[in-house]
Formats: C-alpha cells, sequence, structure tokens
C-alpha cells in the first residue's frame, strides 16, 4: 500500500501561520503508520517542491522517513494523462504510480483538497483543513489501510 501524503491541511491546520502548530498532527499520522509497517509514503505536497528528499524526511521521525520512497512528479511533466485533466493532484499521483512500474499498487492519498481530484474518488481520504488530521480522518485511514491488509 503506498499512502500519498499531503503536509497543509493534512499534518497541520491550513492556513497555518503558527509555528507550534506546524507538523502539529504529525504525532497521529506517524502512530498510525506505525500500525501498518507495510504502508510506503510518497509525498504529493507542493513542499516537495525545492526541497530535497532528504529535508523532507528530516521532518518525520527515523522509523517513519525510511518508509518514504518518494515524491509525485509535477502535473505539467507527465505526458499522456488524460483521464485525469484538471484533476491536479490526482494526475501527479498516476504519473507516479506509472513511473513506479506497479502501477497496480494499492493506494489512497491523504489530502484536504478534494478539487484536486476526480470526484467520487475511493482512494481518498479529505481532511478539514482547519483541523488536519482529525479523529475522523484518522477512522477513515484506518479503515482503508484494513481493507488493503484483508
Amino acid at each position: 500500500m503506498i499512502l500519498f501524503l499531503d503536509f497543509d491541511g493534512v499534518l497541520h491546520p491550513e492556513p497555518c501561520h503558527n509555528e507550534v502548530q506546524l507538523f502539529s498532527c504529525l504525532p497521529r499520522l506517524e502512530a498510525i503508520l506505525r500500525d501498518y509497517p507495510a504502508v510506503q509514503i510518497v509525498i504529493s505536497s507542493t513542499w516537495r517542491e525545492g526541497r530535497s528528499i532528504s529535508e523532507i524526511r528530516s521532518y518525520f521521525s527515523d522509523d517513519i522517513s525510511a518508509r518514504i520512497i518518494g515524491v509525485t512528479p509535477a502535473w505539467n511533466d507527465i505526458p499522456d494523462i488524460t483521464e485525469v485533466i484538471g484533476y491536479k493532484r490526482h494526475a501527479e499521483i498516476e504519473g507516479w504510480l506509472r513511473y513506479s512500474g506497479e502501477p497496480w499498487q494499492d493506494w489512497v492519498a491523504i489530502d484536504d483538497k478534494a478539487y484536486l481530484f476526480k470526484p467520487f474518488l475511493q482512494n481518498l481520504v479529505k481532511t478539514n483543513p482547519a483541523k488536519g488530521l482529525d479523529e475522523c480522518a484518522e477512522l477513515d485511514l484506518r479503515l482503508r489501510f484494513e481493507k488493503a491488509r484483508s
């Protein structure tokens, strides 16, 4: 299972003008991921732009950062993604899956912006941007991981 991870509105509220709130939901995400050690992470957040993978990994605990296997490509660098035109984040995920050589992998995306994905996408866990990864989103994410596990 691959988790495509957004930061703003997921790992902290968006907008996040308070340094104390930055990555305030990361401990919750890391606790979830520790219960599902087979889940690998791909960063789909705009935080991937202008930051190295090492810098991105530095925000996470060592055991979780080791599971970050990449970042999604920019949507405009992906040829022939016509089925998701107009849905930028979804196109980037589809591009990463195609480039991975294993496009059939189970995946889930956690994001606060549903409009970046095709409508009614079953792979999307939507967060409340004002709260980030809260109890409701945690339950939804855990249910997706359990379903993939079985």
